[in-house]
This record gives C-alpha cells, sequence and structure tokens, in this order.
C-alpha cells in the first residue's frame, strides 16, 4: 500500500548521478550530485527552509548524521571521508581519512566514535576510528558494497552486495545472516521497532518485504519504473520509503493509518503540506498523481 509518492524529475536525466537522503530529528538533508552543483544542501523537513549548503570538489554520493545530530558525514568521488559541525556550518570540514576508492555508502556507529564506509570499486565495509583515522575493521564482502545501515537498537549493521543482504554483528562484527535475492540488491532496511523483517529494493524495480529470522519473503510492492537505489524503514517502523531511478520517491505503509498519520501538528508546530514544502527546496515536485495505479500493483 503506498502512501505518497514524490517527484523528482530531474533524477531521469542523471542516472547514477542520483540525489540521497539522511534525516535526523531536527534537519533533512537532501543532496544532489551535479556536476553544475555539487553541493549538499540543509533543508528543514517541515518547512522546506534552506538552512545550509555545503560545496564539494566533486560528486558526493553519501552522507550520514551522526547519532547526536551535531554532525554530517560526507563521502563521494574525492575519496575523502569530511566531517561538518552542524553548530559551526560555516567552519571547514575535518577530514577523517582518505578512502581507497570512490565512497559509495557511509554511516556512524559506536555513539559516533566509529565510521563505517564502503567503496564503488571494491567488496568490504571498513570501520573507522574517527578519532584517529585509522581503519579498525573490514567486512569482507565479495562485491562492493552498495548499502550500509545500522539497525535502530545498535546490534546489526545491514548490508547489500551483489544479489546479497547480510546483517553483521555491530559489536563482535560476525556474520550473523545472509540472504540471496532474487535481483542485484542496491539497499536494504532493518524495521527498527521489532527487528522481524527487512525491506530490500534493487535492479528489478520491485520492493520485497522479507523474515529477518528465515529470509521468507513476505510481501512484493511494484510501481517503481527504473532501479531502485534506496529503500528505509521510518522510525516507528509503520512505513519506509524507495527511492528510484524513475524520478520518484514514494512512501509505502506497512500498516493501517493511524491517527498520527493525519495528524497535522507536531511539538506545536502546524506542518505545512508536502507540496509547500517540495516548492521551497529546488528541484522537488510531487507528482500529480499520488497513488499508483490499480494495474501496476496487480502484476
Amino acid at each position: 500500500m503506498v502512501r505518497l509518492e514524490i517527484g523528482l524529475e530531474h533524477l531521469k536525466d542523471i542516472k547514477e548521478q542520483y540525489g540521497v537522503a539522511a534525516w535526523t530529528q531536527m534537519h533533512c538533508v537532501l543532496h544532489l550530485a551535479l556536476l553544475t552543483s555539487l553541493r549538499i544542501k540543509i533543508w528543514d523537513a517541515l518547512t522546506g527552509d534552506e538552512l545550509h549548503s555545503f560545496a564539494h570538489k566533486h560528486i558526493v554520493r553519501a552522507c550520514a548524521f551522526s547519532e547526536d545530530t551535531n554532525f554530517l558525514l560526507t563521502g563521494g568521488v574525492e575519496k575523502v571521508l569530511r566531517v561538518y559541525d552542524m553548530n559551526r556550518p560555516d567552519a571547514a570540514p575535518r577530514e577523517v581519512a582518505k578512502t581507497p576508492g570512490s565512497v559509495r555508502a557511509v554511516t556512524w556507529l559506536h555513539s559516533d566514535q566509529t565510521i563505517l564506509s564502503s567503496c564503488t570499486d571494491s567488496g568490504g565495509v571498513r570501520l573507522w576510528d574517527v578519532r584517529t583515522g585509522d581503519i579498525v575493521r573490514t567486512l569482507e564482502t565479495k562485491s562492493p558494497v552498495t548499502s550500509a545501515e545500522v539497525s535502530q537498537d545498535g546490534r546489526y549493521i545491514t548490508t547489500c552486495d551483489g544479489f546479497s543482504v547480510k546483517f553483521w554483528d555491530a559489536n563482535h562484527f560476525g556474520l550473523v545472516k545472509s540472504y540471496n535475492m532474487p535481483c542485484t540488491v542496491e539497499s536494504a532496511s532493518l524495521e527498527p521497532k521489532y527487528g522481524l523483517k527487512f525491506v530490500a529494493g534493487g535492479e528489478d524495480m520491485w520492493i520485497r518485504v522479507f523474515d529477518f529470522h528465515t529470509g521468507e519473503e513476505l510481501a512484493c510492492n511494484k510501481g517503481h519504473h527504473g532501479p531502485v537505489h534506496c529503500v528505509r524503514f521510518a522510525p516507528s517502523g509503520e512505513s519506509y520509503a524507495s527511492g528510484s531511478e524513475d524520478g520518484t520517491i514514494r512512501i509505502w505503509q506497512t500498516g493501517p493509518l493511524t491517527n498520527d498519520d493525519v495528524d497535522m501538528t507536531t511539538n506545536g508546530k502546524v506542518k505545512v503540506s508536502a507540496e509547500e514544502v517540495s516548492r521551497k527546496i529546488e528541484g522537488f515536485q510531487i507528482s500529480d498523481e499520488r497513488k499508483i495505479k490499480e494495474e501496476d500493483l496487480a502484476d
């Protein structure tokens, strides 16, 4: 069941140079890696107001907010991991480390003391000590890792490489589970509330839901018209988002709508509509067609 579709028409023209997003409770960051821009822009997720803009010298492919939301980690074709202080946005970023290849995925671990990164041209996930910039561990994979996520409870690291979704112990770094997927998988996300299921998407344009303990396929959602590059659960676990090369982000409901879904206020602040936010964020456009056509879901 789809809840909302957001059209990103510009993504159709830039293929793999698609923008990716990272969220905190206070900010939404979306970076669009265009050859004419090469910037990461920070917006207020409730109002759509632009807050900051960080220039880079080359295409940026990954970004992640720290757990305490005070820092923003970036990586890309420059082969450099940078950390921006969100409390001092005008300050120069700190270069944590130089990576052996173009950075594909980044995230934080262990109360922001460790950084995870993967490269587009080599397998494995490297764990870096934030203080020293040294590699402290490598999680070995056969293919380049296209996605890395730390579970909300800090127990698991979810990675994707080739046709495989893997779950690693986030403290001892042993491989806990590995499941083969029906296609080359680009991204996966573990349900954060109970950890009983995960979603995965990739080249076949479908988003599948699997049982975490058995790997059994529980559901298959169709509607995208291009490879799916990113999937992520909402913190509540009641919905998840998928971003595709077709130029759309789709938000899928995993359960019945609740009062929270229709509540228009948060912490006393009135939420503006998605259309109003999108108009303020350059390059975003809400599709006229909000729901997936029935024939798209019937296949």
